[in-house]
């Protein structure tokens, strides 16, 4: 299950809806070991692109050079679908690299009334997907 704040929830819808129909992408880090996702990241969608998303290496590789310093791990990976279901794609599968991550997309087709606001959370590894439940709470 992922536990999120709703700040934390907040912010990702936010960052979704603000960049559609661009997807866009992010990530949420947090303690290493604590599986307690705090620290929002927005990321720039390199690709610029409504059916696609890529995050620029030097703003990853300087992500990673971040999180190290601070002791953090990414514990959200997060991407929006613009027109499709919140699911990840066989591309996204393809991308999924980080096995301790939760997998996060917000599907905002509803943004041009296209289908149902969705916010679902995913497990990736070895190509094979797992849907989890969603816990949002105040605080931890």
């Amino acid at each position: 299950m992922l536990t999120l704040t709703q700040a934390l929830y907040d912010q990702i819808v936010a960052h979704a809806r603000e960049d559609h129909p661009d997807e866009a992408c992010g990530v949420v880090a947090g303690p290493v070991g604590s599986g307690r996702p705090e620290r929002f990241i927005p990321m720039l969608n390199a690709a610029r692109s409504p059916t696609f998303y890529e995050f620029d290496s030097q703003d990853l590789l300087k992500l990673y050079r971040e999180m190290d310093d601070r002791d953090e791990e990414p514990l959200i990976i997060y991407h929006s679908h613009t027109a499709t279901e919140a699911y990840p794609s066989r591309t996204d599968i393809g991308y999924a690299n980080e096995p301790g991550a939760h997998y996060v997309l917000v599907s905002t087709a509803d943004a041009d009334g296209l289908g149902e606001f969705q916010f679902r959370s995913f497990r990736i590894l070895d190509g094979e997907v797992t849907e989890e439940e969603v816990k949002v709470v105040d605080a931890y």
